[in-house]
């Protein structure tokens, strides 16, 4: 990764420009790495999102995924493997491996950036959440230390992991994992000491805490709604080809396993959060901003968390008043509306988080492997992997970087487009099934030229 003052410089162990603020996360270049004006790229992607809604205007007059029937059966002996308590144990056990080691490091490991307890979690588990997911469904459900610690827990207490002492109210939904998102964020992104090894533990330390405690009270059923890593993980796993109907592996395509998101509360929250903060990432480190909050005579901090709060604010309020001002009749509450189109904003995280992340999945990502190696710092090779080279092969292809980057984020937003109008004339009166998606187009427009902006201006 490349940027002044970037986490990602920090935990590569290169210089930090600005060394009093080494918050500022996963910079990977600027404006001079597209082979194109900027200008042009944007408009190119806008159009690219209004052609591809007029032609669905047209061509697609039924909803196509509602029901939820497309795809077919997944050969019945796979289905039986994944669907075994053998290969259920293997994930799991596979987590609490990567889980025991990572704490080993995090409490025995020197505090440093060399450390790779701060990869493994900034960067295995943050980023590399979203192409495990989208390569194998809810991932982190699977392997989540979480869910085993609490059934083991649950099991010596005699208590059914499935079953709490309360119910879990409906109407937290997903907001308790939006604001747990946007800790991880402010940790990562605001907090001026990210790379501080006691700070980490103390997060995880808290993470830990709230989660088991969660889940002893509600039950596994407060993992799926509230936990903060697995929501992200199920939510981009939608976009997967697998899924599970009537007890069986399906293989479907993603925009129809996107189409079965439950509209539960707080979606909206979660991909606000999201997006948001992702789109702050990138404007945390453009020129003007840098140059605001050295001027400005507001402590810095102050600025970065307001900010960070605006971005992902502003990201809700724009979902919320694009999705509301559609012409509904009397049998389609308003208020419904955030959380049963808000899943048409995943593919549009997920191309720009690919885009904005995918030099520090495979830059950091293979050094913290190397470091992995030698995890207390006592030149050991444990792992074999001490003496690998990292790569840094798009350092040396910025053209070809430069293309994927706009390439992810457009297709994510032509995704979004289609998955949301699919959703909205299922759920729209006939007269307002075309004008009545005018402002979440807009939403999406604007969505489109500030997240290409922002992700090569940074």
């Amino acid at each position: 990764m490349s940027g002044p003052g970037s986490l990602g410089s920090a935990l590569a162990g290169t210089t930090v420009v600005d060394p009093a603020r080494a918050t500022q996360a996963h910079g990977f270049g600027g404006q001079a790495d597209l082979p194109i004006p900027l200008d042009l790229a944007v408009t190119g992607a806008v159009a690219a999102l209004v052609v591809s809604f007029t032609v669905l205007a047209v061509a697609w007059r039924r909803p196509r995924y509602e029901t939820g029937e497309r795809g077919f059966a997944a050969p019945a002996w796979l289905d039986t493997l994944v669907s075994s308590t053998g290969f259920t144990v293997a994930l799991r056990v596979v987590g609490m491996v990567v889980f025991a080691y990572a704490v080993a490091t995090a409490m025995f490991g020197r505090d440093s950036l060399i450390n790779p307890f701060l990869g493994i979690f900034y960067v295995w588990l943050w980023v590399g959440i979203v192409p495990m997911s989208l390569l194998f469904g809810s991932f982190y459900r699977s392997i989540s230390p979480v869910r085993t610690l609490h059934g083991l827990l649950a099991r010596a207490i005699r208590v059914d992991p499935g079953e709490g002492l309360f119910a879990y109210p409906e109407r937290l939904g997903h907001w308790p994992a939006a604001f747990g998102l946007l800790a991880f964020v402010w940790l990562e992104l605001v907090y001026p000491f990210p790379t501080s090894l006691g700070s980490v533990r103390l997060w995880c330390a808290v993470y830990l805490a709230v989660t088991v405690i969660g889940g002893l009270l509600y039950g596994s059923r407060f993992f799926r709604l509230a936990d903060p890593f697995e929501v992200y993980s199920t939510l981009v796993g939608h976009l997967s080809v697998w899924r599970r109907r009537e007890g069986r592996l399906w293989v479907s395509s993603p925009l129809a396993n996107l189409a079965t998101v439950p509209a539960t509360a707080g979606l909206i929250g979660v991909v606000g959060v999201l997006f948001g903060s992702t789109a702050f990432d990138s404007f945390g480190e453009s020129p003007a901003f840098v140059g605001f909050v050295q001027d400005s005579t507001i402590n810095g901090n102050l600025l970065r968390n307001a900010a960070l709060l605006v971005f992902c604010g502003g990201a809700m309020l724009v979902l919320v008043a694009g999705t509301m001002l559609t012409g509904v009749d009397g049998g389609t509450p308003r208020r419904s509306l955030p959380d049963r189109l808000a899943h048409s904003i995943v593919p549009i995280i997920v191309g720009y988080v690919g885009a904005h992340y995918l030099t520090a999945l495979l830059e950091t990502g293979s050094r913290t492997l190397i470091y992995a190696s030698d995890p207390f710092s006592l030149g050991w090779d444990v792992l074999g992997t001490a003496d690998w080279g990292y790569v840094t092969w798009f350092s040396y292809h910025p053209t070809l970087l430069a293309n994927l980057k706009v390439l992810m984020v457009v297709a994510g937003h032509v995704a979004g487009a289609v998955a949301a109008h699919d959703r909205a004339i299922a759920i729209l009166p006939r007269r307002h099934q075309l004008t009545g998606q005018l402002p979440l187009l807009a939403a999406m427009v604007a969505f489109t030229a500030g997240g290409l902006y922002l992700l090569f201006s940074a």
